[in-house]
C-alpha cells in the first residue's frame, strides 16, 4: 500500500527505485567495502524491513502551502527515482573498486527488473576475474641518503610483499608510511607526492612486476631537481599573548614539549607538542611555527600559547523532582585553572538543596536539606617521587586531591559525610588506554541523629528483614585503594576495575590491638571501618551492518566480597540490577538477588541489592528518519550474594543454580540523536522471571501481560 501511494509522485516515464542487491561471483570479495560506491538506493527501511520514512512522505498531500503536507514531507522521504546515469557512474566505479582490489579485469553489469507500472529492481553484477599478484618489488631512490635510511630501518612495517594480492590501497599505504618516516628523520618538505609507482605484467600472467620511485626533491615546477634537504632544530622558543608572556613556568613549557634543540625535524613530536598544550586547562590555543636558518639546514621553533583567563565563576540552578516530591537545588563554583602557573586547576563548589516531602507520618519534620562544600586541586601531571621524566613525558596524565564535605537532614535521619582523595589519571598518547589508580580515599559517615519513629518501624522491627539495612544507617569509615583500566578503538571497549579497603587498617588493627565493639569489629575513633575486595569487567564490541546501522554485544560482570571486618558490603558499593542500563524489563533495582521477590518497597531498595553481578545485552540500532534512530534489544542478567542472608531468601549464590536464576528481557526503544548527545526511550518487557509464584510469570515470553511485564526507562546516552 505504501509503494503504490509513493508512486504517484513519479513522473511519467520515470520509475521508481524499489530495491537494489549487489551480487558478486567471487566469495573472497567483501561484498559490504562495495556498498558505498553505489550511487543510488532504495528508500531507508525501519529493521531493515519496513519503509516508514516513504510512508510518511506518501501521506502528504500535493497542496504544499498547507503546513500538514509540509511536515509529513519533512519527516518523511522522497520515492527515490532511477536514474540511468547514475546506474552507469555506480558501474565504472566498482570497476575501479574491485580492480584496485587486485582484479584488474573485473567486469560489472546492471540489470533491470520491472516491478508493476513504475517501479523496478536494480541488480549489479560483478565479475571480478583472476586475481593478479605482486610478484617482485623494485625500489628506485634516487637519493642516496634517503635510500640509507630506509635500508636502516629495515622493513619499516610495510605492507609489500611479494607474493601477496595487488592492492591499490596498499600501495597508497605504502606511500604514507614512507612520508611519516622521512617526515619524522627531519625530512620537513617532503610528502608523499614525491613517491609514485610503476606496474609491469607479462602477457598472460597474473604475476606484476611492481616498482617504487621517489624522486628528487624540487622546489617549485621550474626549479632544477635537487638532494632532499634534512633540517635540525637549531633553537625552541616560546611566546605568550599581547604582552608576550605565557603565564607558564618555563618548566611546565618545557615538560610539554617535545620539540627539542640539536634533534631531527619530527612531525610526530610536533604533533605531541600540540597534543601536550592541548591538555592543560589554562591554554586556549597553541600555534607552532618553523622558521629556516638562512643557508643551513636548521629550523628555529617558535611556539606561540595563549591562555585562558584563570578564574571563573558559574552559577547553576537546579530543579528537583523524587517520587513526586519537588525541590529546588542551586551550586556555585570558583575556578581557577592556573594556580601555580603550571596549569593546575582549584575548584571550590558549595551546593545547597531542598525539598519538600509529602505522605510522611509520625515525623517531624517534612523537609528535606543538603549542603555541600566540595574542593578540587588537579595537576595535569604526574605530582609523585621517583618517577622517570621520561615516563612522565610519554603518558597524558594528572593528579587530583579531592576533598568534600556532605550535610543532609531528612525526616527519618541526618547523615554526615566526609571525604578525601588522592588520585592518578593517565592515559597512553594515542589515547586508546586509560588507566586511574586511586592512591588513597577515605569516606567518613556519620550519623548524628535518627528519628524515633524511623528507628522503630525500620531499624528495630523484628518484623522487617532489616540487617542489611540497619548496617546502612551506622557510622562508617571507609579507607580503600583502587586501579582501573580502560580500553577503547576499533568498535570496542573494555573496563576492568578493582579496589579494596580496611586491609591497612585491619593490619594497624592487629598490631596496635584497637578495640572492638559489641559486633567483634575493629574500630578506629569508636567507627567501625569497612574491608571488602571488589571487581568489575565490562566490554563492549560494536559491528556496523550498514552505513548508519550497527549490531552492540555488551557483557557486565562484578563481584564484591566482604571480610575480616565486615560481614555485609557496604550499600554505595552494593550490586544492583534492572533500571535503563541493565535487564530492560525490570524497573530500577527491581531485579534480584537470585529468586528473591521483593514484597515491601519501603526497604526493598536495600534488599534488592547483592555482591554478584552479570549483564549480558544485545542491541541492534538502525537509523529510521531525521535524527531518529531505533533500536531491538535483548538482555540476561541477575545480581546474587555471596552470603547466606535471612532477609534475602533464594538470593545466595550456587554454582548448580545460578544460571536457571538468569532474567532474560526484550524490548525496543527509540533515541534522539542530537550528536553531542543522546535522549533515549527503552521500553522493555519481562521473557524469563527467576521470581515467580507462577508458571505464566515464569515464562513471561510464552504469557505476556503487559500491566505485569512491562517497565519504560528514560535516560541521556546509550545503554553501553
Amino acid at each position: 500500500m505504501t509503494s503504490c501511494s509513493a508512486s504517484r509522485f513519479i513522473p511519467e516515464g520515470m520509475y521508481m527505485l524499489d530495491k537494489v542487491e549487489l551480487e558478486i561471483d567471487n566469495k573472497a570479495v567483501d561484498v559490504s567495502l562495495l556498498e558505498p560506491y553505489i550511487r543510488q538506493k532504495e528508500n531507508s527501511k525501519w529493521f531493515s524491513a519496513l519503509k516508514v520514512p516513504l510512508g510518511t512522505y506518501a501521506l502528504a498531500g500535493a497542496d504544499t502551502t498547507k503546513w500538514i503536507n509540509r511536515t509529513l514531507r519533512k519527516m518523511g522521504e522522497s520515492p527515490v527515482v532511477y536514474d540511468t546515469l547514475q546506474a552507469q557512474l555506480t558501474c565504472d566505479d566498482l570497476s575501479i573498486a574491485v580492480g584496485n582490489m587486485g582484479y584488474l579485469n573485473a567486469k560489472v553489469d546492471v540489470e533491470t527488473r520491472l516491478k508493476g507500472k513504475n517501479k523496478l529492481s536494480l541488480i549489479y553484477h560483478v565479475t571480478t576475474g583472476k586475481p593478479f599478484f605482486v610478484h617482485s618489488i623494485r625500489h628506485d631512490i634516487q637519493d642516496d641518503s634517503i635510500a640509507a635510511l630506509l635500508k636502516n630501518v629495515g622493513n619499516y612495517g610495510s605492507k609489500l610483499r611479494d607474493g601477496k594480492l595487488f592492492n591499490v590501497n596498499e600501495l597508497d599505504e605504502e606511500r604514507k608510511l614512507i612520508t611519516s618516516l622521512l617526515m619524522d628523520n627531519g625530512y620537513y618538505h617532503f610528502n608523499k607526492d614525491f613517491i609514485t609507482f610503476s606496474v609491469d605484467s607479462a602477457r598472460g600472467s597474473q604475476l606484476l612486476d611492481v616498482t617504487m620511485h621517489i624522486h628528487k626533491y624540487r622546489e617549485g615546477s621550474n626549479a632544477s631537481t635537487t638532494l632532499h634537504p634534512r633540517y635540525s632544530i637549531r633553537s625552541v622558543n616560546f611566546s605568550g599573548g599581547d604582552d608576550g608572556g605565557t603565564h607558564l613556568r618555563n618548566s611546565v613549557l618545557k615538560e610539554n614539549t617535545w620539540i627539542e634543540e640539536g634533534r631531527l625535524f619530527s612531525s610526530r613530536d610536533l604533533q605531541r607538542t600540540y597534543n601536550s598544550f592541548g591538555k592543560l586547562p589554562a591554554v586556549k590555543y597553541t600555534s607552532i611555527r618553523f622558521q629556516e636558518v638562512p643557508d643551513t639546514d636548521m629550523l628555529d621553533c617558535n611556539i606561540h600559547v595563549s591562555t585562558n583567563k584563570p578564574n571563573s565563576i558559574s552559577f547553576q540552578p537546579e530543579g528537583t523532582n523524587t517520587a513526586g516530591d519537588f525541590g529546588a537545588a542551586v551550586s556555585v563554583t570558583y575556578e581557577n585553572r592556573n594556580m601555580f602557573r603550571g596549569a593546575e586547576t582549584f575548584s571550590v563548589r558549595l551546593r545547597g538543596a531542598f525539598e519538600a516531602i509529602t505522605g510522611l507520618e509520625g515525623y517531624q519534620n517534612q523537609d528535606y536539606e543538603e549542603y555541600s562544600v566540595e574542593s578540587k586541586l588537579s595537576f595535569p601531571r604526574f605530582v609523585a617521587p621517583f618517577l622517570r621524566s621520561s615516563f612522565r613525558k610519554n603518558s597524558s596524565a594528572s593528579s587530583e586531591l579531592a576533598v568534600s564535605y556532605n550535610m543532609q537532614n531528612r525526616p527519618e535521619f541526618h547523615r554526615r559525610v566526609f571525604s578525601s582523595a588522592w588520585r592518578y589519571r593517565w592515559s597512553n598518547l594515542k589515547r586508546t588506554k586509560s588507566y586511574k589508580f586511586d592512591l588513597i580515599d577515605l569516606n567518613y559517615i556519620y550519623m548524628p541523629w535518627i528519628s524515633s519513629t524511623f528507628k522503630e518501624e525500620y531499624l528495630d522491627n523484628a518484623g522487617n528483614r532489616n540487617a542489611i539495612l540497619r548496617y546502612n544507617y551506622e557510622d562508617l569509615f571507609i579507607m580503600k585503594i583502587g586501579f582501573g583500566y580502560s580500553y577503547t578503538g576499533d568498535g570496542e571497549a573494555c573496563r576492568i576495575n578493582v579496589e579494596t579497603a580496611g586491609n591497612v587498617l585491619n593490619g594497624l588493627s592487629r598490631i596496635a590491638d584497637f578495640s572492638r565493639n559489641g559486633d567483634g569489629q575493629y574500630t578506629l575513633f569508636n567507627i567501625a571501618y569497612a574491608q571488602y575486595v571488589k571487581a568489575d569487567f565490562d566490554y563492549t564490541k560494536v559491528i556496523k551492518t550498514g552505513a548508519l546501522s550497527n549490531l552492540a554485544f555488551h557483557i557486565g560482570m562484578g563481584v564484591a566480597y566482604p571480610y575480616g571486618n565486615s560481614s555485609v558490603l557496604p550499600f554505595e558499593k552494593r550490586y544492583f540490577s534492572g533500571g535503563a542500563n541493565s535487564v530492560r524489563g525490570w524497573n530500577v533495582r527491581g531485579l534480584g538477588p537470585g529468586r528473591f521477590r521483593g514484597v515491601d518497597g519501603a526497604i526493598d531498595f536495600i534488599n534488592q541489592t547483592g555482591d554478584v553481578k552479570l549483564d549480558l545485552n544485545m542491541e541492534y540500532r538502525v537509523p529510521l528518519f531525521w535524527k531518529i534512530y531505533g533500536a531491538a534489544f535483548v538482555d540476561a542478567g541477575n545480581i546474587w550474594t555471596l552470603r547466606k542472608y535471612e532477609e534475602q531468601p533464594g538470593g545466595e549464590f550456587d554454582f548448580g543454580e545460578f544460571y536457571k536464576q538468569i532474567a532474560v528481557a526484550y524490548g525496543i526503544g527509540l533515541r534522539l540523536n542530537f550528536d553531542y548527545f543522546i535522549l533515549r526511550f527503552d521500553m522493555g518487557m519481562k521473557a524469563i522471571n527467576p521470581a515467580y509464584e507462577t508458571r505464566d510469570e515464569h515464562y513471561a515470553i510464552v504469557h505476556p501481560k503487559f500491566s505485569r511485564d512491562s517497565a519504560f526507562h528514560f535516560a541521556v546516552g546509550l545503554p553501553f
